[in-house]
């Protein structure tokens, strides 16, 4: 049988026949590379680009498009690198720390300062409301809690986002107007018995999307160390 025999005529060939052969015959090309100066696609702009052309430029751009994802990966491993750090400093401060005062204090000096944490709060509940040598942590009555930030008590997990005028009020005082978005978890061991919450004055900040691991962390180790020191 001739090869005119076995091989159908053009006009017997359709479309979806060419694609079907191309997708089986995925080297056709490299043993016809005459053909690919035969070929053209047009531009949007009208003129033509050679096969070849075409496909440089499409492996360009998803060449590009993976060094992007690389480059995020890689920034988003740096900045995680950072938070590492910082909380493995504040966790041996806390656990090195002789007292609640001294707890309270690697708290709130590593939030403003390592972390740079705009605004933040730490609030432990007793029956007897007193106040602490420092205006980010403080002692409130069970039931002053319970009636300013009861909503929040109530979720064993970190809240991102918005809180309300009063909440914010009682979380953050008279910097409460500044505030714009707010992370915060409760400090529980059975029941809770305190609040950390940290705030920056974007409403867009922390959001119900974000990362929140290395402060839910933080807050696992003062549910622990606080209630042991206070034995």
């Amino acid at each position: 049988m001739t090869t005119e025999q076995q091989a159908p005529a053009m006009a017997d060939l359709d479309t979806e026949q060419v694609k079907a052969y191309l997708q089986q015959h995925p080297d056709f090309f490299e043993d016809h590379p005459e053909l690919l100066e035969m070929i053209s696609l047009p531009h949007e702009s009208g003129a033509a680009v050679s096969l070849v052309e075409r496909q440089i430029a499409v492996l360009r751009e998803r060449n590009l498009e993976m060094r992007q994802r690389l480059n995020g990966m890689l920034d988003s491993a740096k900045v995680n690198d950072k938070l590492f750090e910082k909380t493995k400093r504040l966790i041996l401060t806390l656990l090195e720390a002789g007292d609640r005062q001294a707890v309270l204090e690697a708290v709130s000096t590593s939030l403003a300062s390592d972390f740079q944490v705009e605004f933040h709060s730490v609030l432990l509940f007793a029956d007897q409301a007193q106040g602490l040598p420092s205006p980010h942590t403080r002692i409130v009555s069970h039931e002053d809690a319970k009636s300013q930030i009861g909503t929040l008590l109530r979720n064993s997990r970190i809240i991102c986002g918005v809180l309300g005028t009063d909440e914010l009020s009682f979380l953050f005082g008279d910097a409460a107007g500044d505030v714009g978005s707010v992370a915060a978890v409760p400090l529980i061991q059975g029941s809770p018995f305190g609040f950390l919450a940290i705030a920056h004055s974007d409403p867009n900040y922390y959001r119900s999307s974000m990362g929140t691991l290395f402060l839910s962390y933080i807050a696992e180790v003062l549910s622990r160390v606080i209630p042991r020191l206070d034995r």
